[in-house]
């Protein structure tokens, strides 16, 4: 089976945005992550081989702390690569 790039969407409370965030930046297979507000508006894009590297990843958290006390409800896209998980 080839890989490939694929999308998978997560919504979640402001209050667990910066936690899921952390967790999807350790995550080996994940390229981008995109926060978008309740109505679909993307708030940010974050490329995560470059947030993974530690000098990068302080204030990119520090701007996800920011925006999940902003929000109430987002969606996380996720971009990853490897092979979809089955639906």
């Amino acid at each position: 089976m080839a890989f490939e790039d694929f999308l998978e969407e997560i919504h979640v409370m402001g209050s667990n945005l910066l936690e899921k965030v952390k967790e999807l930046i350790h995550e080996g297979n994940v390229r981008r992550i995109i926060i978008k507000d309740e109505s679909g508006h993307t708030i940010v894009e974050i490329p995560v081989t470059w947030a993974a590297l530690g000098v990068v990843a302080a204030p990119v958290l520090a701007a996800v702390g920011a925006i999940s006390a902003l929000v109430t409800k987002c969606t996380i896209v996720v971009e990853r690569h490897g092979e979809p998980k089955p639906s």
